[in-house]
């Protein structure tokens, strides 16, 4: 990923609403501590507490996504908002255009793709520079509201350690309901971009929430790693998810796999990990653990590459915090709808991939 300094954030409005946030540079706040053994994956056997329905289809293509999302179509009413990562320009990894288009179109008419501004100088930091990458790439079929191109909003955070409330694009706050399209894949700094990836990142405005999260006062642009950036965007994906629950859903496409972001779009390191299908949950954590373990569940070759990204990068601290946070379930039930919804191991979900062939 090309990274400059001059997204950073500078002036004295951005200070002042990251202070009403509750964000202090860690220099002069001693209280919050991140957690440690981000780097450690926790097998299934070792968790504890309820479960969560998880549906799973093989299916990568429009029919299959629209499939899995039927199962949780029922929770969104009213004005819907899709957040999705709609990718840098040309980007080979994002989901396919089509498919999307087909959601929409046959399954929720109305709804709208959102998306932030990005924190890093590139193709879609400012809204003109976003706009005409939308349509490089192709997202003509359905309005994309920029969420933060007519100014932010603060949204409470409720249990967190480092914020009191996140700053959002405002328009966020024009929805009734929320599908998180996830593309799940690698990522730089998170380890693994699922739904709290999408969302925290996300749906934080591109100054002055992704700065509450990436950025201590007077240090380097992405001056907060491991744990503690795993834990301010894990607060950050919390305050979206509290504002449309319970009309929220979940779905991550497995597919394309690569260690790298879709923000790094044509500079994306290749694929090397199998597809394996998508998932789909009224539980975020629940769809972004079940992710996970089926990475973790192929064979020791094909996870190697998105599993040392995962640990190297401390992103299972990611899963464990939205646990701490109570923001759903790291236990589940697998369904198998390409069977009736017939409850199926990781290990046989697995079974029939294939080396990715590009």
């Amino acid at each position: 990923m090309s990274i400059s300094r001059r997204g950073f954030v500078k002036g004295a409005a951005a200070a002042a609403a990251a202070a009403r946030a509750g964000f202090v540079p860690s220099e002069t706040n001693a209280a919050p501590a991140p957690a440690s053994g981000g780097e450690i994956y926790i097998p299934y056997a070792d968790r504890r507490g309820p479960e969560a329905d998880v549906w799973f289809t093989r299916d990568l293509s429009a029919k299959g996504l629209r499939a899995v999302f039927a199962k949780v179509a029922g929770a969104l009413k009213g004005k819907v908002a899709v957040k999705l990562h709609t990718g840098e320009k040309n980007g080979p990894n994002i989901i396919p255009r089509p498919w999307v288009q087909e959601l929409l179109a046959h399954d929720l008419p109305g709804a709208a793709i959102v998306e932030t501004n990005a924190y890093y100088a590139g193709d879609r930091d400012t809204t003109a520079k976003h706009r005409e990458t939308l349509r490089v790439n192709g997202w003509s079929f359905a309005p994309v509201d920029i969420l933060d191109e007519h100014g932010t909003a603060m949204l409470p955070v409720k249990g967190g350690k480092w914020f009191k409330e996140m700053s959002v694009g405002k328009g966020l706050l024009a929805y009734d309901s929320l599908l998180c399209l996830t593309h799940f894949k690698g990522h730089a700094m998170g380890g693994f971009g699922g739904s709290d990836k999408n969302l925290g990142i996300g749906c934080a405005d591109g100054r002055i929430g992704k700065a509450m999260i990436h950025t201590r006062k007077g240090e380097g642009q992405w001056s907060i790693t491991a744990e503690e950036f795993m834990e301010r965007m894990t607060e950050s994906t919390k305050a979206t998810v509290d504002r449309f629950a319970p009309h929220a859903a979940f779905v991550n496409v497995l597919r394309n796999m690569s260690v790298s972001c879709d923000c790094e779009g044509v500079h994306a390191q290749p694929v090397v990990t199998p597809n394996i299908g998508i998932v789909a949950s009224l539980d975020i954590l629940a769809c972004d653990q079940a992710s996970v373990d089926l990475v973790m569940a192929l064979s020791e070759k094909d996870r190697a590459a998105l599993a040392e990204r995962m640990s190297s990068r401390h992103g299972f601290r990611q899963l464990t915090y939205m646990k701490e946070l109570g923001m759903g379930c790291d236990r589940y039930r697998l369904l198998d709808i390409d069977n009736g919804d017939a409850p199926i191991q990781l290990k046989d979900a697995v079974a029939g991939v294939k080396p990715f062939a590009g």
